[in-house]
């Protein structure tokens, strides 16, 4: 069952959230994806995607953009997840991204641009400075779109298993070596595949997992940096800022302001110290 919620329309973009309770391997029937463009970020969770014949496969580190009337079949075989949804004008995606054409392959999601998602949700702001956020958003997704796809529906499946078992936290992902044997590939084969078709290394992939749990840790400000550091494999502390510097460009100090609600931010400073 799909569940979509309005949290903000203007004439030319509209952002909605999206959460779908379906647990089943077999495809829905197919489905228009209306008169707009949609770019869709997954929040958590992972499903796959079907269109004109080619599937991928959607999580929190690869989204994709669905053009105006695109025939679309879903298929959720490990059960819910919940999406951000930006819809775009005809007029406004021609704007942003000239006259190109959605791939049907997936869009890399980095930490860069993870941050970016997480900044638009956490925003209190429903007007001007949302729209901004959100164009910035969108802005750097399509820069992320190849000129030429590069899937290669033959490696698809081992590079979405490879990535199941990193974003699952399965023991054997922590290395090439033991990851390579639970897929029953070389490790050879399985580093130049996924290099190819993630558009970066498995170790790069597993970082940028890696940070994702950080923001997330970060953005509900319960635990400690060190304490954060520990539970992710870092080093330590040090190890963990300057991954986040590397990846997003901040520090973890930092990172909690942005990623704080702002209507909660906004509250806690209109309060009155006892």
């Amino acid at each position: 069952m799909l569940s979509v919620v309005e949290l903000a329309a203007h004439p030319d973009l509209v952002l909605s959230a999206a959460g779908c309770r379906d647990d089943h391997e077999a495809w829905s029937p197919a489905e228009s994806s209306g008169d707009w463009y949609r770019l869709v970020l997954v929040r958590h969770g992972r499903f796959r995607r079907r269109v004109r014949g080619r599937t991928m496969c959607a999580d929190p580190t690869v989204g994709y953009v669905s053009a105006p009337q695109q025939e679309e079949c879903f298929a959720h075989p490990v059960g819910s997840d919940a999406c951000t949804s930006v819809s775009l004008s005809p007029a406004l995606w021609q704007s942003l991204a000239g006259n190109g054409t959605p791939p049907l392959h997936g869009l890399r999601v980095d930490a860069e641009l993870d941050l970016a998602h997480r900044r638009v949700l956490a925003s209190g702001d429903k007007d001007f400075g949302l729209v901004e956020r959100l164009l910035d958003l969108v802005g750097a997704t399509l820069r992320r779109i190849p000129d030429t796809p590069r899937w290669v529906l033959r490696d698809a499946g081992l590079v979405d298993r490879a990535r199941a078992a990193i974003l699952d936290g399965t023991p054997e992902a922590a290395d090439l070596m033991s990851l390579a044997r639970l897929l029953d590939v070389s490790p050879y084969r399985l580093s130049r595949v996924f290099s190819r078709e993630a558009g970066m290394s498995i170790t790069r992939f597993r970082n940028t997992v890696r940070v994702r749990r950080a923001l997330d840790r970060l953005g509900s400000g319960d635990d400690s940096v060190a304490t954060i550091a520990a539970d992710l494999g870092f080093t330590d502390q040090a190890h963990l800022s300057r991954t986040l510097r590397e990846h997003v460009g901040h520090p973890p100090s930092a990172l909690r302001g942005l990623l704080q609600p702002q209507e909660r931010t906004s509250r806690a400073r209109r309060e009155p110290r006892g």
